[in-house]
């Protein structure tokens, strides 16, 4: 038994990793180093191309329970994830080179895994799983349209925050706190008072933006907007986003900043900073002179500047079924971004619910059917059905997307908390009955 697996990103390499657990040989391609798509920097696989944060750790969030789960299932991802961790206060972040070199060390010494280093421009023959993320090159994403037929794909536009030097940051300006009063003092906090946020709104809304064919407001998914567009949007649409200044003192003043731009680390180190919620489309020169305005930032060395991309998906609820397979043909199954589940670790989820399925069904074993009472049976079951195709929009993983609690009235907290529980608990009963099923190799 041989599977292809097309893609050595998140989803694919996860795909690749929980296959070869099954005792699956898998050939893994992917087209680095031959070719990269534009917001590529590296040539590891799992590179990290927006934010370093994996979001919320806690069980009373959503987020914090997609990635217990996936530790319960061996996930790759997690593992070099929870190996690189760095801090971020409530939140998973991680060094993000260290990241993607604990993924592609452990894909390329796994005896079950063969790298091919080429570019895929049609869907091969047999077994596949096609994980080449939101940035599919243009061939294959032909080739895709082609294969379901016209009016099978949609679109939108994502965007990556910008990076600076911890060393270029003027601390005399800025200093160390939580995230909205959670976790440690893990974030840079650079605050503006109104004068200053009041001109630096005005200078991001008129600032020029790098040309991009075909890019409008109305395309960007609301999740990852564009700072720029916030600031058109309203005097104080910034002020109510990602520089809302909640459980954040000055320890100067004591006093809570009218707006204030955040930090968070980017490497274990603590030499690299990204600008929390900075996505953006500027053109380099106008980030420059525009985040410079920051005061804190006056003189930040950008070691990278942010980059706006086109993200293209599936209309998944007419296409793919539960297990991520193409209706038309099983032998295909999507992973990723591309099916329409939205961030790091959702696509995670699914080349593991992917690949699980596909690998049981190869060795003549039952499905894993897991239904929304879990984090990762909720996003398959939304992809392949729980959203309407007119109105099918990328998701996050979420609560409401689960089963709801039916043990009584609590608040909200405890009511996530108690949702969180009830999936391990019965996750836990399911992974001890398909134990032999789901880890064969025992390599």
């Amino acid at each position: 038994m041989k599977v292809k697996v097309v893609g050595a990103g998140l989803a694919g390499s996860e795909a690749a990793w929980q296959l070869a657990r099954q005792g699956i040989d898998v050939e893994l391609i992917e087209m680095k180093p031959k070719k990269r798509t534009p917001a590529h920097s590296s040539d590891l696989f799992g590179e990290l191309v927006c934010s370093n944060s994996l979001r919320g750790a806690g069980l009373e969030n959503a987020p914090g329970l997609l990635k217990q789960e996936l530790r319960m299932f061996g996930s790759l991802i997690m593992t070099s994830a929870d190996e690189n961790r760095v801090e971020a206060g409530g939140a998973l972040a991680v060094d993000r080179e260290g990241f993607a070199q604990g993924i592609t060390r452990r894909i390329r010494s796994h005896p079950r895994i063969t790298v091919v280093e080429d570019e895929v421009t049609e869907i091969p023959e047999g077994d596949v799983i096609i994980a080449t993320g939101p940035l599919t090159s243009d061939p294959l994403a032909d080739a895709i349209g082609r294969f379901f037929g016209e009016g099978s794909a949609l679109s939108f536009y994502d965007a990556a925050a910008p990076i600076v030097t911890f060393e270029s940051v003027d601390m005399s300006r800025a200093f160390f706190a939580s995230r909205y009063d959670k976790g440690g003092a893990d974030y840079i906090n650079c605050p503006m008072d109104k004068e200053t946020y009041t001109a630096f709104r005005a200078e991001l809304a008129s600032a020029r933006e790098a040309e991009v064919h075909g890019f409008e407001d109305g395309k960007v998914f609301e999740g990852c907007m564009p700072v720029e567009v916030m600031a058109r949007r309203g005097e104080d649409t910034l002020r109510f986003g990602p520089l809302k200044p909640r459980g954040i003192f000055d320890p100067e003043t004591r006093k809570s900043p009218y707006a204030v731009v955040q930090l968070r680390r980017d490497n274990r180190e603590g030499t690299l900073y990204n600008i929390v919620g900075f996505q953006t489309h500027l053109a380099h020169p106008e980030q420059k002179r525009v985040f410079s305005m920051i005061p804190a930032l006056e003189h930040a060395n950008f070691v990278r500047y942010g980059v706006m991309h086109r993200n293209t998906y599936l209309d998944s609820p007419r296409l793919l079924d539960r297990f991520y397979r193409a209706r038309k043909e099983p032998r295909v199954v999507f992973a990723g971004q591309m099916t329409g589940v939205e961030g790091y670790i959702e696509s995670c989820a699914s080349g593991l619910y992917a690949a699980i399925n596909l690998g049981l069904r190869l060795r003549g074993r039952a499905p894993l059917e897991l239904g929304s009472f879990s984090a990762v049976g909720a996003l398959a079951e939304y992809i392949s059905g729980g959203a309407e195709s007119d109105s099918f929009q990328p998701m996050n993983i979420n609560f409401g997307i689960m089963q709801p609690w039916d043990g009584g009235k609590m608040r909200k907290r405890d009511r996530y908390r108690a949702i969180s529980e009830r999936s391990l608990e019965k996750l836990s009963e399911i992974l001890k009955e398909r134990k032999g099923d789901l880890d064969e190799d025992n390599h």
